[in-house]
Order: structure tokens, then sequence, then C-alpha cells
């Protein structure tokens, strides 16, 4: 370490700014001038990362490495993108004493830096890690320095050379500089939120409602989107929570899409591992938009990314402001929340399986063949199923009615069918899937595109006579017509077939089009 402080020296690092899931590199440079004390940072930096001048001056104060008294500039190039967060403290650090000579490592540039520098020099673990990691791989960089306590979480990344730090000297020790490490315990762990795991129900549970648990079954194997309408009591509930027990698991690389939301949010523990689970998220009915969608201030994650790759359950479906529910039309075509806010735009990925429940009425025994009186009058029934929109369910594959649990439901008890049967079958569904779309920007039949499935199945006018007629009469839309054709191929695929037949459409059609 010089004696005397080098004027105009830069020194340099590298870190990742995160816009959402999405990084961009981010080169910080540190130079040191003739001028008044003090340190300035520009590169649009937010209020968390200008506030970093405050916390490196103690820090280096602390292990014995003073900012000189000379002017201190970092910048953080380019210049045009916002950073946020104050992950950068790490990066900035070691651009400085750089700057300073104290460490004379030439490769920190090639390093991506990761990291919230605390006054005594101890590095705190911070949220974002793996998808920062994510970044700085895609564009080329394999080494990385992070915290001690996100190490769990950046070695579920592989291809990835992670160095995990406890203090910044340490750090610099590694980069060739020669520091006292203080005697302090390492941060392992901050206060996080808490992500409570979702209540999940086997489907021997579930007594009666063959049809409801077949419609269950369909969704599952082609990802389809459902709607289950019937009485209090009957099992709507209990149904969706039975969903993520008969998916197939993630694999490795949506395993690891959904644990990068769950870092963003700073939920993600990475010490069990990857998890290979679905999500299953369920808001309440009073939720708000920017819940759902998040990005009420940036690097915000609402629900509906929370509930990627898994399945998005509302229960009381038509209890949700419309505000709410119209927000889900755009992410359930586009798989992608498209958030544009007064500090900018932001996208997110939402590929979720919508499930919803309803009663039949405002006073739920609105269900034909019931023996429990209405109370709802024609205007309130009309009000309360007008709250969910036609463009809504017309998104909607699979509707269901689900009528009351008979005394001779109870007593079939374990002869209902578990969930570990069912997921069997819907895991050789989805195997057909696969191979059939192999080459495709689709893995699901949920996603494929109808014109696609009429030309893959040379599809005669004959076979497609009922859906047809269904669109002339104004029964279905042409985007019920292909999700009709979806259906079909999932009920194919279940059965074995070779491709969706006259029967299989009009099963489809007679799943969608309920009349309740």
């Amino acid at each position: 370490m010089s004696e005397e402080p080098v004027l105009n020296v830069i020194g340099r690092a590298s870190a990742v700014a995160l816009w959402g899931l999405t990084g961009k590199i981010v080169s910080i440079e540190a130079c040191m001038s003739a001028g008044l004390p003090g340190i300035d940072i520009v590169g649009l930096p937010d209020a968390s990362v200008s506030e970093s001048r405050k916390r490196l001056r103690a820090a280096l104060a602390y292990l014995g490495v003073p900012v000189a008294t000379q002017h201190l500039t970092i910048n953080l190039t380019p210049g045009t993108v916002p950073k946020i967060g104050t992950g950068f403290d790490l990066g900035i650090a070691v651009a400085v004493l750089k700057a300073q000579r104290v460490i004379t490592n030439e490769s920190t540039e090639g390093v991506i830096h990761c990291g919230e520098l605390g006054l005594d020099g101890r590095i705190r673990p911070v949220s974002g890690v793996l998808p920062s990691l994510h970044a700085g791989l895609h564009s080329g960089f394999d080494h990385f320095v992070v915290p001690i306590g996100n190490a769990p979480e950046a070695a579920l990344l592989a291809g990835a050379r992670i160095q995990a730090v406890a203090s910044l000297a340490e750090l610099v020790n590694l980069y060739g500089g020669d520091l006292e490490v203080p005697s302090l315990p390492p941060v392992v762990e901050v206060d996080r939120p808490v992500a409570n795991p979702p209540e999940l129900h086997d489907l021997a549970e579930v007594q009666g409602q063959a049809e409801a648990r077949f419609g269950l079954e369909v969704a599952a194997a082609g990802g389809h989107n459902l709607l289950m309408r019937g009485t209090p009591g009957a099992g709507k509930t209990l149904l969706a929570q039975c969903l993520p027990g008969i998916l197939p698991p993630l694999d490795d690389a949506e395993a690891v899409e959904v644990a990068a939301v769950r870092s963003l949010r700073g939920e993600l523990d990475g010490s069990q591992g990857l998890d290979h689970r679905p999500p299953f998220e369920a808001p309440h009915h009073r939720s708000t938009a920017s819940a759902l969608i998040g990005g009420r201030k940036p690097g915000t994650v609402g629900i509906l990314s929370k509930a990627h790759r898994g399945v998005l359950f509302m229960d009381e479906a038509p209890e949700f402001s419309r505000d709410v529910l119209e927000a889900l039309r755009q992410p359930m075509e586009a798989r992608q929340v498209h958030i544009h806010r007064a500090w900018g735009s932001m996208v997110l990925p939402s590929s979720f399986q919508l499930v919803m429940a309803a009663n039949p009425c405002p006073c739920g025994a609105g269900m034909p063949g019931t023996q429990v009186t209405c109370r709802c009058t024609p205007m309130d029934k009309r009000r309360y199923r007008n709250r969910l929109s036609g463009p809504l369910l017309d998104r909607v594959d699979l509707q269901l009615e689900l009528f009351p649990v008979s005394p001779a439901d109870l007593r079939l008890g374990g002869e209902q069918e578990d969930s570990v049967t069912v997921a069997a079958r819907v895991t050789i569904a989805r195997r057909r899937q696969a191979d059939r779309y192999v080459d495709c920007a689709w893995t699901l039949n949920s996603g494929a595109p109808g014109a696609w499935l009429r030309e893959h199945f040379a599809m005669r006018p004959s076979a497609l006579a009922d859906l047809d007629r269904a669109l002339d009469t104004g029964r279905i839309t042409m985007r019920g017509y292909d999700r009709v054709l979806r259906v079909a191929t999932t009920l194919s695929d279940l059965d074995g077939g070779e491709g969706p037949s006259p029967d299989k459409i009009r099963m489809a059609l007679a799943l969608r089009t309920q009349e309740t």
C-alpha cells in the first residue's frame, strides 16, 4: 500500500444492474484526482447506490484504509441504465481499492461483484443474486464474488465459479492485498420475507366429483386454465389444492427460473438445493391489481410472477375487483407481465396455469338439482356472473360444474384414486407432448396454435364439423375454437390416441361450454 495516494489511476470492477429478471453488465470505474475531498457517484444511481459512499468511507476507515483526502469519482457505466440497490457496494469498494493500489490483481474487471458493505467491512447478503449471476453467465462472465450468506443460492447455478466472502478485507487479500481480517462472525442471514408454504392435498381426499376430478386431470396434462363453479363445500378449493400434486416436477431450467423470481423477492433459501415443485399462489380476493402485477417500484415482483411455472388459484373469483380480473388477460396470452410506470418499463415472466373457483350466485345455492332454496333474484345472479367478463372466460379452456357431495359419495371413501396414480397418467401425456413439440417454441398443448394442430394432424372438415357449427352459432369464438382443439389433443394424449378424433372434440367442447 502506497504512502501517498496515486492520482489519476483508474480502478475497475464489474457488477450487474437488474431490471426485473434481466441484467445489464455494469463497469465500475474509480479515479482519484486533485480537488476538494469528497466522493461522487455518477451513472444514474438511485438513493441506495448514492448512499454507498458513506458505507464505503466508514468500512475503509474501520479496516485501516481511509479514503484519501483527494476527490474520488466513481462512474457506473453505461450511464443510461438505472442502478438500483445496495448490491453495488462490493464492486465500488473493489474499484476504489484498485485505484488506491491496495489491490494489485489485474483481473478485477473480469469478475462480477455483488454484495452490501457493512460499516465494519463485513459483506451482507442481498436479494437478486441468482438473476445477477444468470445475467453474468449470459454475458460471458464465469467468475463471481458474492456474500457468504448468498453462497447456497449462488451454488444453484451450474457453470459459475463462485467465491463467497465474509468481509472486504478477506476479498482484498484474495486480490493480492494485505489487510488484517477482523475477527467478527460472518453475516450469514438477514431477515427475509417469509414465504409460507401452500396448503396442498391429495386427490384421495376428494369425495365424489368424478367429472371435476377428470377435468383437473385434463387441465394438468395439457396445462389448461380451469374454472370450477359449484355450491359452497362442494370441493372446489380442495380440488385446486390437489393440482400441484399431479403436475410433473419442474426441470432444472424451470426450477432456476422460479428460484430467480424468489431471489429477486429476497425469499430464496438455497440451502435445500433447487425446488422442483411447481409454485402455488392463492391471493386473497381483496388483493389489488398492483399486488398481482407488481412494479410498484423497480424490482417489485407481483403474485402473477410468483406463480410462474406453477398454479395461480383465485378462490371466489367474482369477488376480485374488476381491475384485478381484467389485468389477467394479457399475461395469460403473452406469458409475461409488461409493467409501465413513471420510473420506466419492465417485463417479468408469468407463465402460470390459472384455476378459478366461483359460487353459482351470491348466496351459493343457485345450482340446478339442489334442494336448498336460492335467495338471489335473477338480476343478482346476472350481475354476479357478469363479474367474470366474456374476454376473460374466453381464455379459460375448461369450465366445470360441481354439485353438492351426496351420502353415497362419502361411502366410496378409499376407492378414490390418489394423486400419485393420476400424476403417472399426466406424466405420460406430458411426455407425448414433449415429443410432438420438440422443435417448437411451445411445450404443452395449451400453447400450441390451432393452425399448427390442424395442419399437423391433417384434420378434415368432417372432423371439425361440430366446432364449425359452434363457431357459426356464436357458441364459441375463434380463440375458443383453437382452445377446444388444444383440449381435444390433451384428451387424445391421455388416451394414447394419434390425434383429436370427433368424439374427443365433442368432449372438449362440452368441457368448455358448460351451461350453468
